[in-house]
Parts: structure tokens; C-alpha cells; sequence
């Protein structure tokens, strides 16, 4: 390692925001070990920055995980990690009746149990590093990113919202387990951020309506529709930044008291306010009328028909 403020591993970094944070990372002074599921997605990063070394990775994959911790060992030469950015995640968004359960195991698969799996692997790495450091702040550091979509569950996001929930939950418990071992846990919880997802969201979500049976698509697709609008406009709309949350994610990695959680944007705000105040019945009606907006402004654009989405 070169650089003084140590190694640091984030998932998904080919795009979004695992590329922005591996680069926000990179100008931060971090060596900074990307993972990644392409050798396109490691050339546009080494393109960007010379200076960070991409490690494939399948996160769903024990060989994979296996690899790139053994890797990792040999990289950083018994210093350890300082952090690990589990960032990888992929968003089926469909009504939960139409879902195809190999796609609601996926989603789990990769945004929670190959967050845990990634974790596992690379523990003994962090323990590394906090043993050598000075027990005054933390050393080791896990930052897992979230959704403010882990706070309120929005419609047709049902297998997302799990994953998240359940990830808001895994860190939890993982934080104070971890705390007398001096590796800190912190959640990152951005809004809504125009990122290459959301056209991968409405792809996914044609495949799974035109693959229901008629009587089924045809019960949800106009309200689906209408959800497409709405999320897309407010990604669209939205002054969050994928650099802003790699400043989140710089700030858990290096203060000497990182934040349990990080709300990036005033959506992610809003929501966690929501879950915490207000009755359920309440969110649900606002919820609504924000769907009734959307129709009475401007028709939505169509998302079905017969072509193939992937």
C-alpha cells in the first residue's frame, strides 16, 4: 500500500455510485481496491484513475469472494483493510403478485446475503488493521449502503425494500457486535440519485409484466406506470449527487466518530422522519396522493408491450 490512509474495498463499483465512491476515494488519499464483474467496468475505473486496482468479483459466488479476499491479503502484505464499502446491488421492481420468485431470491442474494458473505471473507482483514491501530477511534470500518426505500417501503419496489430492510437490520446487529473489536458499522442512505439503475428498474419490470398472465398484468400496469413516472421524475429532479454520497462514505471511512447513519438528500430525510412520526395509514395517504400527482400533470410514459427486455 501507498497511500497512508490505508485500503479500502468497495462491491459494485463498476457504475453509479460504487464508481463515484471508489473514485471519491481514490482523490481522498485511500489505495482503493474496486470490485467489479467486468473488464469494461475495470478499464472506465482505471481510465478515470490510475491508481485504483479492480478485483473482479461476483459477490454471489463463494469462489469469487474467496478469490479476491485471498487477493486482498496478499495486496495489503498483513497491514489489513481499513474499510470495506459493500456498495454491490441490483433493484427488482415489479408488483409483488407478478414477481418471479428466482427474482426475489436474486435480489436477497445480492444485496443482502452477498453483502454478509463479502463481510465474512474480509473480517479477519479489518481485525487486522484495528489491531494495529490505536484504540482511541475506530479502525476497522464497514460502511453498507442502504436506501431511504430501507425506511418506507414504496409500491412495486416490494423485493428492493426487503433487501434493504433487511440490510438496515444485518447492520445493526453487525455494529454492535463489532463495536468491542473497534470495527465501526455505518449505514448509508441516499434518496433518489439519477443513476444507470433506473433504466435498468424499468427494463426488469416490462419483462416481469409481459411474462404475467394478462388478467394479472392488467390489474397493476396503469398504476405501475404511473410509479415509473414518479421515481424517474424524481431522480431527474433530484440535486443529490452520486459524489455526495461518496462524501458520506469518505466521512464513516476517516472520522474519528463515523455516523451510525448517513441520510444523503432530503428524500432519504423525509423518509426516515415518516417512519419514525407518522401513523402508517398517514404515509400511506401521502404516498397516494403522490401517484394522484403525477396523473393529473402529465400522462406516463408506457411500459409493457411484447419486446423482450434483456
Amino acid at each position: 500500500m501507498s497511500n497512508s490512509r490505508g485500503a479500502v474495498f468497495v462491491t459494485g463499483a463498476s457504475s453509479g455510485l460504487g464508481e463515484a465512491t471508489a473514485l471519491g476515494l481514490a482523490d481522498a488519499g485511500f489505495t482503493v481496491y474496486a470490485g467489479v464483474r467486468s473488464a469494461a467496468g475495470a478499464d472506465r475505473l482505471t481510465r478515470a484513475n490510475p491508481a485504483i486496482r479492480p478485483l473482479t468479483l461476483d459477490v454471489t459466488s463463494a469462489d469469487s469472494v474467496a478469490a479476491a479476499r485471498k487477493e486482498l491479503a496478499a495486496e495489503t502484505a498483513g497491514a489489513g483493510l481499513h474499510g470495506l464499502v459493500n456498495n454491490a446491488g441490483i433493484c427488482v421492481s415489479a408488483p409483488l403478485e407478478c414477481v418471479p420468485l428466482d427474482d426475489l431470491r436474486a435480489e436477497l442474494e445480492v444485496n443482502l446475503i452477498g453483502a454478509v458473505a463479502v463481510t465474512q471473507a474480509l473480517l479477519p482483514l479489518l481485525r487486522t488493521r484495528s489491531a494495529a491501530t490505536a484504540a482511541a477511534e475506530p479502525a476497522g470500518r464497514i460502511v453498507n449502503i442502504s436506501s431511504g426505500i430501507g425506511r418506507v417501503a414504496a409500491p412495486f419496489l416490494g423485493p428492493y425494500a426487503a433487501s434493504q430492510f433487511a440490510k438496515e437490520g444485518v447492520s445493526d446487529a453487525l455494529r454492535r457486535e463489532l463495536a468491542p473489536l473497534s470495527v465501526s458499522v455505518s449505514i448509508i442512505e441516499p434518496g433518489a440519485i439519477m443513476t444507470p439503475i433506473w433504466s435498468k428498474v424499468a427494463d426488469g419490470a416490462r419483462r416481469v409484466l409481459d411474462a404475467a398472465p394478462a388478467e394479472v398484468a392488467g390489474s397493476y400496469r396503469a398504476r405501475f406506470e404511473e410509479f415509473v413516472a414518479l421515481n424517474e421524475k424524481r431522480a431527474r429532479d433530484s440535486r443529490t449527487r452520486p459524489q455526495d454520497v461518496a462524501r458520506a462514505v469518505g466521512h464513516a471511512l476517516s472520522a474519528p466518530r463515523p455516523r451510525i447513519r448517513y441520510r444523503v438528500g432530503q428524500d432519504a430525510w423525509s423518509a426516515a422522519l415518516a417512519a419514525r412520526l407518522l401513523p402508517d395509514r398517514v404515509v400511506d395517504a401521502l404516498i397516494q396522493r403522490q401517484f394522484s400527482a403525477v396523473r393529473a400533470s402529465a400522462p406516463a410514459p408506457a411500459i409493457g408491450g411484447t419486446e423482450a427486455a434483456r
